[in-house]
């Protein structure tokens, strides 16, 4: 096992951190003339699978080096019931599966060390870090020595090694300082009129270096501006700290030259500001221009004044709080059927299914499914293929549910959507074209009716092996669902030219068409190939592949629900009584969906995918309809 380290990783993504509370009941009782004396260690899963298995455990944990201990709670002493006062500072990730045990040992002496051999062992429970955020509290039977324990369901009894109760807060809310600001007798910079001030707001760091966090509004032609209401991070502000120095400074904007005119910079702090422009009382702070000031003298007063007002801090609801409060990622998938895929009973298709190796699409949706499955309590799928003749039919199926044997384009748990895939590529005809917008139109219509409530947020993800026939179409559909409750993530799989999807990923500027523009960005787009291979020209195996699809197609969900949720005006229900949380299906089993054994973990022949069976070329269109 590796050794120690502090629960707050290294890593320059923005992050989540989240506090893990934890208690367990009816500890099973080793000690003859006394209670157990529990304490709990938490490994993380640093390497390796990062899957649960359904194989008896072979290698204790702490001896095992594809985990890493994160933390351990206090000794309680003679406590078969122990509510640890440890908590742990977990840095959470969205994108990511992040796969935690949690083992009770009954400690001999009051010195514990890595070595857990000279302890009794109590119980583990092992899960993803998403189970525990999107349920706030998680109990689970503990499992015995080569077991991993299972989450507990409604009218459960007590099992023999007793239960865990995990529960996990989001350690630091999304603080942020508003205010609204004015100038009042600025400079004028401009030789033939006023300014078109805006300004800059800075932190101060200790080195006396200082970083822009916030820019306004140009306000053009005016020396007594009016900026919009200015809502800045405090955290990005001044690191929280209510006295640190925040610089404003305040520029003439100059269309026609290469560096805008400085017409003076203000200081002040977040106390300032809270104590003397909120609570209907106003500020008014003085703009230096230093090298004016050093040219007149005494008689430089000011370049003008910027007055602040309504100050006050406000949180923003964040993602996990709308998860708390029992907010459901429904999610729907789109499997492109199109004859440029090639003929799936060759090797050179896209959709060929090799035995022991899963195809970019097998991947495509694996990745992401293993991290949406965990915020949505049903379990259940929505499934679509486009781009076939389906059995029986002579005219191509624009769209079409993946489950052809019920006909519903329904389906549950992981395994559903891969059997419901592999079964429809052997009874459909491939043929074309691509087209985007009746699947993006069939998955709005259901978002549509998510808007009244925080209850529901749809995700759809669109696999495809080429260019969209019907751009134009595909481009007024996504501007038209922009207000909705919806995320689109479009994965390209193979080695087509995806130069002109990039234009639905707008990263840099809202979509827009024609005179029409997006509310908002709601869609993502990469390239599979993009993650199949390592620096150094060799191939990576298909967890990695997964976990890095995954981070990327996935970053951007978070601040897509949120930002959705602000436009609307909506507040996540409590965490006490949040919506209601539907439960699988009868037939749904969470240990086949979600636990790979080691047979099935790999291949028969015990390897991974090539780059060559990845990145398979497929035939032209025209080769085999």
């Amino acid at each position: 096992m590796n050794q120690p380290s502090s629960l707050g990783l290294t890593d320059s993504r923005p992050k989540t951190n989240v506090r893990l509370t934890i208690s367990a009941s009816n500890l099973m009782d080793l000690d003859v003339f006394s209670k157990s004396d529990p304490i709990c260690i938490i490994y993380e899963k640093t390497s390796g699978r990062k899957a649960t298995t359904t194989d008896p455990i072979a290698v204790v944990t702490w001896q095992d080096r594809q985990w890493t201990e994160r933390g351990r709670t206090e000794i309680i002493w003679n406590d078969l019931n122990p509510q640890f006062k440890t908590t742990f500072l977990i840095p959470y990730f969205f994108e990511e599966t992040q796969l935690f045990r949690f083992e009770l040992y009954d400690v001999d002496s009051p010195k514990v060390g890595a070595d857990m051999s000279g302890h009794d062992f109590l119980g583990r429970f092992e899960c993803v870090l998403a189970q525990i955020v999107s349920y706030s509290t998680l109990r689970a039977h503990l499992g015995g020595k080569h077991s991993i324990g299972a989450q507990w369901k409604n009218k459960d009894k007590v099992s023999k090694n007793g239960s865990i109760t995990i529960r996990a807060e989001e350690d630091e809310k999304n603080e942020k300082i508003q205010f609204d600001v004015c100038g009042e007798k600025l400079d004028r910079k401009d030789f033939f009129g006023k300014s078109d001030p805006y300004l800059n707001f800075k932190r101060r760091f200790d080195d006396g270096s200082s970083h822009m966090i916030h820019q306004t509004e140009v306000k053009p032609k005016t020396l007594n501006p009016r900026w919009s209401t200015v809502l800045i991070s405090t955290q990005a502000l001044c690191g929280k700290n209510m006295d640190r120095p925040i610089i404003i400074e305040c520029y003439d904007h100059e269309k026609f030259k290469k560096q805008d005119d400085i017409i003076g910079t203000a200081q002040t702090t977040l106390n300032t500001l809270i104590e003397q422009a909120g609570g209907g009382e106003s500020t008014q702070i003085p703009l230096i221009n230093e090298k004016k000031k050093l040219k007149k003298g005494a008689k430089y007063k000011n370049s003008g004044m910027l007055k602040i007002w309504n100050a006050k801090l406000v949180l923003e609801p964040t993602f996990l709080d709308f998860i708390a409060g029992g907010t459901q990622l429904d999610f729907a998938v789109a499997v492109d059927f199109t004859a440029s895929n090639g003929n799936p009973r060759t090797p050179g298709s896209l959709h060929y299914m090799a035995t022991g190796i899963p195809n970019q699409y097998e991947i495509a949706l694996r990745s992401v499914l293993t991290i949406c499955q965990h915020y949505n309590s049903s379990k259940t799928f929505e499934a679509y293929g486009f781009g076939a003749k389906l059995p029986n039919h002579q005219t191509v199926s624009a769209v079409f549910p993946l489950d052809l044997n019920r006909q519903s384009s329904s389906v549950v748990g992981i395994n559903g959507v891969m059997n419901a895939y592999r079964h429809a590529l052997q009874n459909v005809t491939l043929y074309g074209p691509t087209n985007f917008s009746p699947i993006i139109v069939e998955v709005a219509n259901k978002a549509q009716k998510m808007m009244k409530t925080t209850a529901r947020y749809q995700i759809l993800l669109i696999i495809t092996d080429g260019i969209i026939s019907d751009m134009y179409a595909t481009i007024n559909t996504v501007i038209n669902a922009s207000g909705l409750p919806l995320s689109i993530i479009i994965i390209g799989v193979g080695n087509e030219d995806f130069e002109r999807m990039h234009e639905l990923d707008s990263d840099d500027a809202l979509l827009q068409q024609d005179s029409r523009i997006a509310e908002r960005d709601i869609v993502q787009f990469v390239t599979m190939r993009d993650f199949l291979g390592n620096q150094s020209g060799g191939y990576l195996n298909t967890d990695t592949i997964m976990e890095n699809l995954a981070r990327e197609v996935l970053y951007e969900v978070p601040d897509q629900l949120t930002g959705y949720m602000k436009r609307r005006g909506f507040t996540p229900k409590s965490r006490d009584d949040p919506w209601q949380r539907d439960s699988p299906p009868d037939e749904y089993d969470p240990i086949m969906d979600n636990i790979l054994s080691s047979t099935q973990a790999s291949s028969p022949t015990g390897v991974y995918p090539t780059i060559q069976h990845l990145q398979a070329t497929a035939p032209p269109i025209n080769s085999y309809v």
